[in-house]
């Protein structure tokens, strides 16, 4: 006699087949979808780490260019205060600044050209893992 007061309370039961082959189905099919959860999940977690990175390159660059501009443009000025300051007559002083505010205009306009080219070389390297990774799942329309 059993001493387990549910035992004799347990009718036997047995899954039929078809309810076993779907649920196994179902488990199967619920490892796949994960595995591939988990696969696009890691690869978004590379892409996004990449992107941080490019960018992160883009704006030292970036930074380091706007910090030897400015280097150059206060040396520049500082130069152009030392020649004003030897200058004997008003209209020899008229005729540095004019100059200087020529070579300044024309510096100007090749760093802007500079930074605007780096500028856009940095976002594009800052997007193009994004793409690469796009392109894995999205195919281009013909």
């Amino acid at each position: 006699m059993s001493t387990d007061a549910f035992s004799s309370s347990v009718i036997p039961f047995e899954v039929p087949e078809q309810m076993r082959a779907f649920a196994e189905k179902g488990v199967s099919q619920a490892r796949d979808n994960y595995a591939k959860f988990k696969d696009a999940a890691e690869a978004h977690n590379g892409t996004m780490e990449a992107v941080f990175t490019n960018a992160t390159k883009g704006y030292s660059a970036y930074s380091s260019k706007m910090v030897e501009f400015m280097k150059a443009n206060t040396t520049s000025s500082l130069d152009f205060a030392q020649e004003l300051f030897s200058a004997k007559t008003p209209s020899e002083a008229m005729e540095l600044w004019t100059s200087h505010l020529r070579k300044q205009y024309e510096t100007f306009a090749a760093q802007a050209k500079e930074l605007a080219e780096l500028s856009q070389k940095a976002a594009s390297e800052t997007v193009e893992p994004i793409k690469a990774n796009a392109s894995k799942y999205y195919k281009p329309a013909a």
